[in-house]
């Protein structure tokens, strides 16, 4: 606060002096010459006291409103500049100023040039084989396939049904009548022709449901066989006469899919499906054959063990039947 203080007073005096020397000029009516060369500046007085610790004035009477403004006082010599005091402790940092606002988006720097490809890396070592992962579920069945080339001839069919009879010829000319014969005593009547004659019918047992697949299966509680045609033991029907023979089947389902084919001399001749859905379920079919003496016919799994769950006990059955509609 001193240090701006003295430059002032200082300052002042310079003035002071300047208009005190204007004036002794205009009175003498001399001529000064130039300046002279500055002089070697003098050696710094002995630093002084700042005045603050001195003792406080007494209080001056205070003027009046109306009286006039009495002439500046002559300015008082400028002591000699003082010691520059000690740099005082730092402040507290100020509080932070407002955000700025955002600079000018530079401009896009050119695009650097390729660099070389680097030298290609050692190959690995071959992993561990990881673990072998669990089995996955059961997929759906794909579409069918695109039909595979021709195959070889298969053996010679059956022997074909009767043809139909021919054109009935023209009507003969009408004879003359005959004379009337004599009545004679009525014969003996004759014997009746033999109808032939073969059915079955068996059924599963708790013992041989869920058979085995690619196999006949065995129905082995039989309830019809007085020809004997059917083997209870093997499950195959035998002809023992040519001709037409109807076959049908009725099958219990249970827990999963069943699919069953009616085989003829190990030949499928149809094909019967259940998927299963819940409880019990239950599916039949059937088909007429024309047999050769010596054929054999019976049913069999189609597929895998996923379907074979025919059943049987003492509430549900699985049959299978087989009769002559007329020989041949």
């Amino acid at each position: 606060i001193l240090f701006p203080t003295q430059i002032c007073m200082l300052f002042l005096i310079v003035l002071v002096n300047a208009a005190e020397q204007s004036v002794s000029e205009k009175n003498t009516g001399c001529v000064y010459g130039h300046p002279g060369i500055p002089g070697d500046p003098g050696h710094n007085g002995m630093p002084r006291r700042d005045g603050r610790d001195g003792a406080k004035g007494d209080k001056g009477d205070r003027a009046g409103k109306d009286g006039p403004k009495g002439e500046p006082g002559v300015p008082g010599i400028a002591s000699a500049k003082g010691k520059h005091g000690d740099n005082g402790e730092r402040g507290p940092p100020g509080k932070m100023g407002p955000q700025g606002f955002p600079g000018t988006l530079g401009l896009k720097g050119q695009k650097g040039e390729l660099g070389l490809p680097g030298p290609q890396g050692i190959k690995g070592d071959v992993g561990p084989i990881g673990p072998e992962g669990p089995q996955g579920d059961i997929g759906y069945k794909g579409d069918k396939g695109i039909q595979g080339p021709l195959g070889p001839p298969g053996r010679p069919g059956p022997k074909g049904e009767i043809g139909h009879p021919g054109i009935k010829g023209s009507i003969g000319v009408r004879g003359e009548k005959g004379s009337k014969g004599d009545i004679r005593e009525q014969g003996p009547k004759g014997d009746m022709p033999e109808i032939p004659k073969s059915a079955f019918s068996a059924r599963l047992s708790e013992s041989t449901k869920l058979p085995a697949a690619n196999a006949p299966i065995r129905f082995d509680k039989i309830l019809y066989n007085r020809q004997g045609h059917y083997d209870p033991e093997t499950g195959r029907f035998t002809c023992a006469i040519s001709g037409v023979y109807f076959f049908n089947y009725h099958i219990t389902v249970y827990s999963r899919n069943v699919k069953v084919a009616l085989m003829k001399n190990g030949q499928q001749v149809i094909y019967t499906m259940d998927s299963y859905q819940s409880g019990e379920d239950q599916a039949a079919d059937g088909a007429v054959l024309e047999l050769e003496s010596g054929d054999k016919v019976w049913l069999q799994v189609a597929d895998k063990l996923l379907f074979n769950w025919l059943y049987a006990d003492e509430d549900d059955d699985t049959v299978f039947s087989g009769f002559l509609l007329f020989a041949t």
